[in-house]
């Protein structure tokens, strides 16, 4: 049965492999596979309510009405959930999160795929996690990922029907923690959406690509047999790449700021000196710094004390989307 309105609330997930490029922007389906851990703790909180006095979507972040550009994307996807479902209501949407939007950790993966989940209640569309994947691609592509809790992979795919994500162990599967070194709160210059644009544009993207299904095989059996030090060599390397790419890009993309790299020589030194320890870095200056729960602590502690760190966020493995 249809309602007027839905609440659901999603995590941001960190890539351990990355998504950087598409091969169809209009349809988002990415240039490569990837592989990802759902964030627990970190949450995007979406309410989807039908307006009869609408012409069009609203929508509200934090309370108050988003930027034009914000509008714009929402809207975008929303005529896609209109087109699916036959149905042409338009909605009031709103949005909070309990932390930083648009500085590398995920945002717009927690809003669409909590928005994709509210707006498949209100519009009647299914809601099995399968199709919410595809759906919640089409506002961003991380989201896909974000419908799942835990490890997921999602599958690059042709077409809208075969690009989806798929659970790769559950949260509990393995005590992995992610240690958030922020170092910048600001909104970026160059959104991701924008940035995977660009990747066609760097004479390194080809190359990313056609070794990517080597390291999602890496990544996956390092993840399925618990192998910190597998895991740590691949997704650094990963993480690297994709940088490589934006800074070759046209225009090229800097997303690191000095003390991005000052937290990356750190993690590099502890994991020398025995820590198990690695960083990846999405399209923001802040550092994902990889821990097992035991040395969670102590990695937090570390981290605080570098100059420029403004906080460390830690979020254990979470759960996938759900209507609240």
């Amino acid at each position: 049965m249809d309602v007027s309105s839905a609440t659901a609330l999603a995590h941001p997930n960190i890539a351990l492999i990355k998504y950087w490029g598409n091969s169809d922007d209009e349809w988002t389906i990415p240039a490569n596979g990837s592989i990802s851990l759902t964030l627990g703790g970190l949450f995007t909180r979406v309410q989807v309510t039908v307006d009869k006095a609408l012409i069009q979507d609203q929508l509200f972040l934090e309370g108050e009405v988003a930027s034009e550009a914000a509008q714009v994307r929402v809207r975008q996807f929303m005529d896609h959930v209109r087109r699916f479902s036959g149905k042409q209501m338009f909605c009031r949407i709103e949005s909070t999160s309990n932390f930083p939007r648009g500085s590398g950790i995920a945002s717009s993966a927690a809003a669409f795929a909590a928005m994709a989940l509210a707006a498949a209640k209100v519009y009647g569309l299914p809601t099995d996690p399968c199709e919410l994947s595809r759906l919640a691609r089409l506002g961003s592509g991380s989201a896909c990922r974000s419908i799942y809790g835990g490890f997921v992979e999602w599958i690059a795919g042709i077409d809208h029907q075969s690009s989806y994500a798929i659970p790769l162990a559950p949260k509990d599967y393995w005590d992995l923690v992610d240690c958030v070194a922020v170092v910048s709160t600001e909104h970026k210059a160059v959104s991701s959406r924008e940035g995977h644009r660009l990747a066609k544009t760097s004479p390194l993207q080809p190359c990313r690509v056609q070794t990517a299904s080597q390291r999602i095989e890496r990544c996956r059996r390092a993840i399925l047999e618990r192998d910190f030090g597998q895991l740590a060599q691949v997704v650094e390397l990963d993480s690297n790449l994709m940088h490589s790419v934006m800074m070759t890009s046209q225009p090229p993309l800097f997303y690191w700021r000095g003390e991005t790299l000052i937290i990356m020589e750190e993690v590099r030194r502890w994991r020398n000196q025995g820590q198990p320890v690695c960083y990846t870095v999405d399209a923001g200056p802040n550092v994902h710094v990889l821990t097992l729960a035991a040395h969670a602590e102590w990695v937090r502690e570390k981290l605080s004390q570098i100059a420029g760190v403004k906080g460390v966020i830690v979020a254990a493995p979470g759960e996938g989307a759900v209507l609240v």
